[in-house]
């Protein structure tokens, strides 16, 4: 016989606690669109006087003047976790000099000539807790 499963519930924290979430982290997944078809790819990112910069194996002219960026924790087993969503306007990392600190600073993967460097700014934070019921 099967146990029922835990009860879970997710809540929503604040943009403040979501963005001390994010900056805790390192690893994520650009989302935007392409040619009506939306497009996930892996990311690494540092979030810096109030910027999000992120290394992707995105081609940079793919990289639309608006995207997502999400993150995430999730303990599958005990049910817990976090995620957190930012949206906003990006731009490509061009300054050679700046490019070199966050190449150096932000391992990341590359897909052929595809390894791009941008920031996000953040016009749109969501974040929420997952988490077990309390009895």
């Amino acid at each position: 016989m099967s146990t029922p499963p835990a009860d879970l519930r997710i809540v929503e924290v604040s943009g403040a606690e979501a963005l001390w979430l994010l900056e805790g982290s390192s690893l994520g997944r650009l989302v935007y669109t392409q040619r009506d078809l939306t497009v996930v790819r892996p990311a690494r990112h540092v979030w810096e006087y109030g910027r999000l910069v992120i290394r992707t194996p995105a081609p940079a002219a793919a990289v639309p003047a608006t995207a997502t960026y999400q993150v995430d924790e999730i303990r599958p087993v005990a049910g817990t976790g976090w995620t957190v969503t930012v949206s906003g306007p990006t731009e490509v990392i061009t300054d050679p000099d700046e490019a070199a600190h966050y190449r150096r600073t932000l391992s990341g993967w590359s897909h052929g000539p595809h390894d791009t460097l941008l920031r996000l700014h953040p016009k749109t934070v969501a974040g929420f807790r997952l988490a077990r019921a309390e009895a």
